[in-house]
C-alpha cells in the first residue's frame, strides 16, 4: 500500500496552471459590429460629403472666361515737338492700343488715322519736365486712353479698349 501524501508537500506545476480564460465569443462579435460601423459611418460622412462638395461646385456660377487681349499698333511711331519754350524737345513714342473686343478691334483700324491726329495734338501739348517722371508718363497714357475712347464714340463705334501702351518713349 501505498504512503499517503504528505499533505505539506508541493504541488505539481500542472495542478498549480489553471488555464487561460478565453475571451468569449460575444466580445470578439462586438469589436467586430464596432469596427463595422465605424467603417460605415466614415463612409457614410465621406459620400455625403463628396456629394456636398458636387452639388457646391455646381451652384457656382463659372468664372467668365475672359477674351484674350488684342492689340493694335498706331505705327508709325508719333513725332512731335515738346511744349517747351526754353528749347527745341522732341518726343518719339511707339503706341499700342489694347482690347478685348473685336469689334473695337476692327473700329481701332478703321478710324486710325482720327485715333493718331487726336494723339498727335495730345503728344504736341506736353513738356519735356512733365514727362521726366513716371507719374507724368501715366498720366499721358489715362489722357490718351480718354482720347481714344472720345474718338471712337464720336463715330459711334465700339469703343472697350482697356489701355493705351507705350512701347517706346524718347524725349530729347
Amino acid at each position: 500500500m501505498p504512503a499517503p501524501a504528505a499533505p505539506d508537500a508541493a504541488p505539481t506545476p500542472a495542478a498549480s496552471k489553471k488555464p487561460a480564460p478565453r475571451r468569449s465569443r460575444k466580445a470578439a462579435w462586438l469589436l467586430v459590429a464596432i469596427v463595422l460601423l465605424g467603417g460605415g459611418a466614415g463612409g457614410g460622412w465621406w459620400m455625403w460629403h463628396a456629394r456636398a462638395e458636387a452639388a457646391a461646385a455646381k451652384k457656382k456660377p463659372a468664372a467668365p472666361v475672359k477674351a484674350q487681349a488684342q492689340y493694335y499698333a498706331l505705327e508709325p511711331a508719333f513725332v512731335v515737338n515738346l511744349a517747351d519754350a526754353d528749347a527745341v524737345r522732341y518726343l518719339q513714342v511707339d503706341v499700342q492700343l489694347m482690347t478685348r473686343d473685336a469689334a473695337t478691334r476692327a473700329a481701332m483700324e478703321q478710324h486710325a488715322p482720327a485715333l493718331r491726329n487726336r494723339l498727335l495734338l495730345l503728344f504736341g501739348q506736353q513738356t519735356s519736365q512733365s514727362l521726366a517722371e513716371r507719374r507724368g508718363k501715366e498720366r499721358l497714357q489715362q489722357q490718351a486712353l480718354a482720347e481714344v475712347r472720345a474718338v471712337l464714340k464720336g463715330e459711334a463705334a465700339a469703343d472697350k479698349v482697356e489701355a493705351v501702351y507705350f512701347t517706346s518713349l524718347v524725349t530729347q
